[in-house]
């Protein structure tokens, strides 16, 4: 009995040293979050290269492959090294009085990234790449819009310009502390920052440079659909890193955001399947894929927040709208957007971004919106959020445009176009038989 109290006299004193070190790490590094955050991380520079890439490469004349896979992969190396030098800074740190609009250059060079430094319950460092992917991916998607016309040297200036005084800006506002954050604004993977600031800015080029020589009556079918629908699959699953990563933490948030962005990719890929069978009398594979990543786009924003049946929602609504806008309405406005990229990114991003703001709703299954909102506050924020975008975008991105034209031009020859870029930009060839 002594024996016995002395045991739980003992126990009893050393309880409070035993709670140390639960309390001390408290708030610091997981290592479940922190594994699943690198592997996000790699999705996500997966659907880039080679997904993104595979994707367009196969949409265009084979005269032009190189040119494309070329513009994604410079555009990878390029904006890492942006992004260090002061993209992540910009972006994500305390901008003081400017702090609404814009960061500091504290973080200029991962200033004070070290092995120690963290960003919630992960290291900083993780944090930094992954927010890299993102800013690689996203001029990258532009690319489809100008493809088989721009210069090589022009596309280079173009994205600098852009990403620096476009892309940093808008992050920062959505996630970084700026006023869309405060507005309440819900964009939880990119449906702003990286859709529909990419869509409208590849509008935008579109026509600024003009349509391709003997666009539209020349026929320009893609020359390897395979390569296409391989790179499509890329990217379907590359963007469960894109969307679950974006809670960065390996947690139930995260699940359901991978759950939706299944649900709603199946729900518009079908959408766009059937509304081309009825209306043209067969599905197509290219039609099946690009309703496919008009899902992907469209539950990217909401993808934290909505549930199975708000994906749902989303998916049929993107893949029927999307679909439209990369028919009947590019046909109307006769505009020449190659790969579909306002198509598909910028339409997908605001049907995305608007629908945020309703299947949010707990009654539709979402997991709640903005403290203090009503769907239709949520939804007034979602949709001004929007137009700032297209605003901003598509104003900064022509302004850019007309300067790089003034200092290198924009578009290659009729002859070199003609030839194809791969040989006169690049002097190779895709394909050698």
């Amino acid at each position: 009995m002594k024996l016995s109290k002395k045991l739980l006299s003992g126990a009893l004193a050393m309880a409070p040293t035993l709670l140390i070190p639960t309390l001390a790490h408290a708030d610091t590094l997981n290592s479940g979050d922190t594994a699943w955050m690198i592997t996000a991380t790699a999705l996500v520079l997966f659907m880039t290269i080679p997904g993104l890439s595979l994707f367009y490469a196969g949409l265009v004349r084979n005269k032009n492959v190189l040119s494309v896979l070329m513009q994604c992969f410079a555009l990878t190396a390029l904006m890492s090294i942006l992004w260090m030098a002061y993209g992540y800074s910009l972006a994500f740190s305390d901008g003081g009085s400017m702090n609404d609009w814009i960061g500091s250059l504290d973080k200029a060079f991962f200033s004070g990234v070290t092995v120690d430094s963290l960003s919630g319950t992960i290291p900083e460092s993780v944090f930094a790449t992954f927010q890299m992917t993102f800013v690689i991916i996203t001029p990258a998607l532009i690319v489809g819009a100008f493809a088989e016309r721009m210069k090589f040297s022009a596309m280079l200036l173009f994205m600098i310009a852009w990403v620096t005084l476009v892309y940093l800006p808008v992050c920062h506002w959505v996630w970084g502390g700026g006023w869309m954050a405060a507005d309440g604004v819900l964009d939880f993977a990119g449906g702003t920052v990286v859709h529909i600031n990419a869509g409208v800015a590849g509008l935008v080029a579109a026509m600024v440079l003009g349509k391709r020589k003997g666009y539209p009556t020349t026929p320009m079918p893609p020359h390897n659909l395979p390569m296409t629908v391989t790179g499509a699959g890329m990217l379907w699953v590359g963007w469960f890193g894109f969307n679950a990563g974006s809670e960065l933490a390996a947690d139930g948030t995260a699940g359901m955001a991978m759950l939706v962005t299944q649900l709603a990719t199946a729900a518009a890929a079908l959408t766009w399947m059937f509304v081309e069978w009825i209306g043209h009398g067969k599905p197509s594979a290219l039609g099946l894929v690009t309703g496919a990543v008009a899902g992907l786009v469209a539950i990217t924003p909401a993808s934290g927040t909505a549930g199975p049946i708000g994906a749902l929602i989303i998916g049929v609504s993107s893949g029927f709208i999307c679909f439209l806008g990369a028919t009947t309405i590019k046909r109307k406005m006769g505009y020449d957007d190659s790969l579909d990229a306002f198509g598909v990114h910028g339409i997908g991003g605001i049907v995305g971004a608007i629908l945020t703001g309703v299947c949010a709703a707990p009654a539709l299954g979402g997991a709640g919106l903005t403290e203090g909102f009503t769907m239709g506050t949520q939804v007034f924020a979602q949709t001004k959020s929007v137009i700032v975008t297209i605003l901003y975008s598509g104003i900064l991105s022509f302004i850019i445009l007309k300067i790089v034209d003034v200092i290198v031009g924009l578009r290659v020859t009729e002859e070199n176009e003609t030839i194809g870029l791969d040989i006169t930009e690049h002097g190779e060839r895709g394909y050698n038989n």
